[in-house]
C-alpha cells in the first residue's frame, strides 16, 4: 500500500530525516513512536504529500506521489487519504454534519449523497443526535470523532493520523483507539498513526520505532 524509499529531509542546516525506507501493507494499522524530535511528524508530513523531501519518493498504490503537479496532488489527497491530526480543526460556524460533509462537497460529491454519508458515519460513531449542534456545543472525544467521520468520508485507502488521542483523557483515548481498529475492518483502511500513547503502540499490528531522524526498529 505505502512504500517509502530513502527519504532525507532537512531544514536550514538540521537533517530531520536521514534515509528513511518503510513499507506498509494494506489494511495494516502501524504505530510510528520515538521521542519528540525523533522526525515521526515530518515524516508522516511526507507520506500525506503535506510536505516534500529533499530526496526519495513515497508510492501509495504503487503511484509516486511527488510526480503530481499540485492540483492533481490536491486531488489526490482528497480521494485518497485521510488526516487526522491532535487538534480537530472543526470550523466552528458550521454544523457538526456539516464539517463532516466538507472534503465529499470538495470532492464533487452531490449535497445530497455528502450529507447520507456523513449521516451513516455519525450513526456508526453513535454521535447521530449531534448533527445540527455547533463544535463548541460538544466535548473533545466527540470532536475526536467527528474528525474522524471527516477524514473518512471519501472512503480513503490510507488514513494518517498524528497524536490522535494528545488531547484526550485515557478513557476517550482507549475509544478512539479501538475505533481506529473497527473502521479498519469495516471499510478495509490502511493506518499510520504517529503517538505517544503506548498502549496505542502495543494494540497496533506493527510498532516503527525512529530516533534522530532513523528507523531504529
Amino acid at each position: 500500500m505505502i512504500e517509502v524509499k530513502n527519504i532525507h529531509k532537512s531544514y536550514g542546516n538540521l537533517e530531520v530525516l536521514k534515509g528513511i525506507n518503510i513499507t506498509i501493507n494494506k489494511r495494516e494499522l502501524v504505530a510510528i513512536t520515538g521521542a519528540s524530535g525523533a522526525g515521526k511528524t515530518t515524516l508522516l508530513q511526507i507520506m500525506g504529500g503535506l510536505e516534500k523531501p529533499d530526496t526519495g519518493e513515497v508510492l501509495i498504490n504503487e503511484k509516486n506521489i511527488f510526480n503530481l503537479s499540485a492540483k492533481n496532488t490536491a486531488k489526490f489527497r482528497n480521494s485518497q487519504i485521510g488526516f487526522i491530526f491532535q487538534f480537530h480543526y472543526l470550523l466552528p460556524e458550521f454544523s457538526i454534519l456539516e464539517n463532516i460533509m466538507l472534503p465529499a462537497l470538495i470532492g464533487g460529491v452531490s449535497k445530497k449523497n455528502a450529507a447520507e454519508r456523513a449521516r451513516e458515519l455519525l450513526s456508526f460513531l453513535g454521535l447521530q443526535e449531534r448533527e445540527n449542534h455547533r463544535p463548541s456545543e460538544i466535548s473533545g472525544g466527540e470532536s475526536q470523532r467527528v474528525a474522524v467521520a471527516r477524514a473518512i468520508i471519501n472512503n480513503p485507502p490510507v488514513v494518517f493520523a498524528d497524536e490522535p488521542s494528545g488531547n484526550l483523557d485515557t478513557k476517550n483515548a482507549v475509544a478512539l483507539h479501538e475505533l481506529f481498529f473497527s473502521l479498519r475492518e469495516k471499510y478495509e483502511q490502511t493506518f499510520v498513526i504517529v503517538t505517544h500513547n503506548d498502549h496505542l503502540a502495543k494494540m497496533s499490528d506493527r510498532k516503527i520505532t525512529m530516533k534522530d531522524g532513523t528507523v531504529t526498529s
